[in-house]
């Protein structure tokens, strides 16, 4: 009789102890591999569910065999079956990239719109001044274009071309700064002045890629240069100036 209810003990309290025994582990964002808060986790075959912490982490009640499932809203769920106790690192696909709402004002909204603007004022430098063809064909056949052979030597010429350089870089450095801007920036990493400012000096892209690079690319470009600037934030910065000593002893 003591053995059986030896026995009987022994298989309630092993039953008990299987039924307390937790799966721990962390959940990651696929793509930045960032730790992931407030994700419901459901073990599906005991109907229990809990949510991990704002470390990620999380530990509920399961045994090999369970099915637990990783939901939250801004992700995409994921099912892992229990194999055994060891810790699990659960990767969770992003549905997509959350920004910040962005007010746009009409005068920083379109720089195309302020090269026009800025091609009516000097209108001289874009008219027959920016003819550079120095050949012409005209009804008495083909001949020298007075317009180009002025532009190219003369001073004002010379002095209108220097003008739309400067005009023209500076309508590129508008379209930078149009899609390069620090609502946009911050909505991606997060940074807080003065680090957000100074991330964007340093990693500020070129007009080529601000034109040609579709928001995947783009957003990625930035991502990248945010791992390497928190892991050398002094990076690309420049020298300190020498320290001149002025002598005021005069003789």
């Amino acid at each position: 009789m003591k053995f059986w209810l030896t026995l009987f003990l022994s298989i309630i309290c092993a039953s008990a102890f299987s039924q307390q025994k937790e799966v721990t582990g962390i959940v990651f964002d696929k793509d930045t591999k960032a730790r992931v808060a407030k994700v419901n986790v459901l073990n599906v075959t005991s109907g229990k569910s809990v949510y991990n912490t704002f470390q990620g982490e999380f530990n509920i009640a399961a045994q090999p065999g369970d099915v637990l499932v990783f939901s939250k809203t801004d992700h995409y769920s994921d099912t892992i079956k229990v194999k055994n106790y060891v810790a699990l690192a659960v990767y969770m696909r992003p549905k997509a990239i959350p920004l910040q709402e962005v007010t746009i004002r009409d005068s920083f909204l379109n720089p195309q719109r302020r090269l026009a603007n800025t091609q009516k004022e000097y209108s001289k430098i874009y008219g027959s001044l920016n003819n550079s063809n120095l050949l012409s064909a005209g009804p008495s056949g083909v001949g020298f274009s007075i317009d180009a052979l002025y532009n190219a030597f003369s001073k004002s010429g010379r002095n209108a071309e220097k003008l739309r350089g400067i005009i023209d870089a500076e309508y590129r450095q508008n379209i930078i700064d149009y899609r390069f801007n620090k609502a946009f920036v911050q909505g991606i990493t997060h940074l807080e002045e003065p680090k957000l400012t100074d991330f964007m000096q340093k990693y500020r892209p070129g007009y080529y890629l601000v034109t040609t690079a579709g928001d995947y690319e783009f957003i990625n470009y930035i991502r990248n240069n945010l791992k390497r600037y928190l892991r050398h934030p002094r990076a690309y910065e420049l020298a300190p100036l020498p320290q001149v000593k002025w002598d005021t002893d005069t003789k």
